[in-house]
């Protein structure tokens, strides 16, 4: 089974979650969004996520925003090239693939905070994929860190992830 893990990444929280569910995976890979366009077509599984801006999926106005407003460090390459939004728009229709969906976003009730895996799941679905799940990690403040146990959380449904891509696509367990 082939698995990559593609994120988008200013302050490195949603980075961190990629490393995480990718390592609950089986020979799974995560890497950024400007890095994902060769390898995407070769995944038995698709796992894309990103931050939560402005209750959805980043945009060019508000990764420029986030790399401006930056009080800690960013990721190399923040803000430049194409962000989640504009690699989805990209993504090549496919029959018969399986993806999730993540996101990174502040604590609270989902109606007040947004969640960028309802774009990504929507988006993914419109390109042929067939969602095995979402979910959304919390981080604290805006820029981070990462909430207690947010990893571990992510790590294990990376496993679940494994679990259920082996139940749709047995010969592949």
């Amino acid at each position: 089974m082939s698995t990559l893990v593609v994120y988008e990444s200013l302050y490195g929280n949603t980075r961190d979650v990629a490393e995480a569910i990718a390592s609950g995976l089986e020979d799974a890979k995560a890497v950024s969004v400007q890095d994902a366009v060769s390898q995407v077509t070769k995944a038995d599984l698709l796992v894309v996520g990103g931050p939560t801006h402005v209750h959805g999926l980043t945009s060019r106005r508000s990764r420029t925003a986030g790399v401006q407003n930056a009080h800690g460090d960013l990721e190399p390459g923040a803000g430049d090239g194409p962000g989640l939004r504009d690699w989805l728009a990209d993504l090549p229709r496919v029959a018969n693939a399986q993806a999730a969906a993540f996101d990174t976003r502040a604590h609270g009730p989902q109606m007040l905070t947004g969640s960028a895996s309802h774009g990504i799941a929507r988006r993914l679905r419109h390109h042929g994929y067939r969602l095995l799940d979402t979910e959304s990690f919390v981080v604290e403040g805006g820029e981070g860190p990462l909430a207690e146990g947010e990893l571990e959380r992510a790590r294990a449904w990376g496993e679940t992830l494994a679990q259920a891509l082996a139940r749709v696509n047995p010969h592949h367990g």
